[in-house]
């Protein structure tokens, strides 16, 4: 198998202060969140960011100072969020377009996530497509329910999005697919031969997906933008927690963790 890319995910839009104190939310507490998941083992850092109030924003100047400050101590992989808040489609691209990440995410479709819905009509993912290929950023595919694995290919075939292609699986969200094997296999089974994939499982669906994509041949997210628990009842008190698990897992079931480069190089990225 492939050496293990671990994604981070620190922050997220929605989880707040009520469900953990320890969550980053502002541009200082998320670089040093992201850079001890680095020194820990994670190779890519997803980044959403918060107004002043901790809500969720994506305002491009939070973004920048974010970024510069990563990026002052360490070369991790940026992988900005296209979906940040409701927000209009000029201000979900102005991100990718000014700071021109090595990746984004690219949410192929609408799904309700809780109470809300996260609106990604045909039009719109055909021009977010063409943005981040005009600016050199891979598309991280995330998909949160099978018909977006076909919206994404739809993209593809008029040539915005370029293979090899990387999707991220999302399962458990309240609105998407359920958190469970059969799903995970069943997504993994029905994208291109020659993609990559991670899985992201929400709430207490983290750990059981994340050890499933270890032996899978799979990657992983892990992080406070999807679940807060170590364990039930137990909070993590850093984002780094759970990279240094996944990275202890992976070592006892013999697969290496990739470092930035290594992913890199998984991943058909130019720095």
């Amino acid at each position: 198998m492939e050496k293990l890319i671990i994604t981070v995910a620190t922050t997220g839009a929605i989880t707040s202060r009520k469900e953990t104190p320890f969550i980053p939310l502002t541009p200082q507490e998320i670089a040093e969140e992201v850079y001890e998941c680095w020194k820990a083992g994670a190779a890519i850092a997803h980044i959403h960011v918060r107004d002043k109030n901790g809500e969720r924003t994506m305002d491009v100047d939070i973004f920048r100072e974010t970024v510069d400050l990563i990026k002052q101590k360490c070369d991790i992989i940026i992988n900005l969020t296209a979906s940040g808040g409701i927000d209009s489609e000029e201000e979900r691209l102005e991100p990718i377009i000014k700071l021109k990440p090595e990746m984004a995410s690219y949410t192929s479709g609408s799904v309700n996530i809780g109470p809300d819905i996260h609106s990604n009509p045909q039009h719109f993912l055909e021009k977010l497509a063409s943005v981040m290929l005009e600016n050199g950023v891979k598309p991280e595919i995330e998909i949160f329910e099978t018909g977006m694995i076909n919206n994404a290919l739809a993209v593809a075939k008029k040539g915005l999005i370029k293979p090899p292609f990387h999707f991220q699986f999302v399962l458990g969200v309240p609105g998407g697919m359920p958190a469970t094997p059969r799903n995970l296999v069943h997504l993994r089974d029905s994208i291109p031969e020659g993609s990559t994939w991670s899985v992201a499982g929400i709430g207490r669906g983290n750990l059981p997906m994340t050890c499933m994509a270890i032996h899978m041949g799979g990657h992983v997210r892990v992080g406070m933008e999807d679940n807060v628990y170590l364990k039930k009842g137990v909070l993590a008190k850093s984002n780094a927690e759970f990279v240094k698990r996944i990275k202890r897992l992976a070592e006892e079931f013999d697969r290496p963790v990739a470092s930035v480069d290594e992913a890199r190089e998984i991943l058909h990225l130019t720095k």
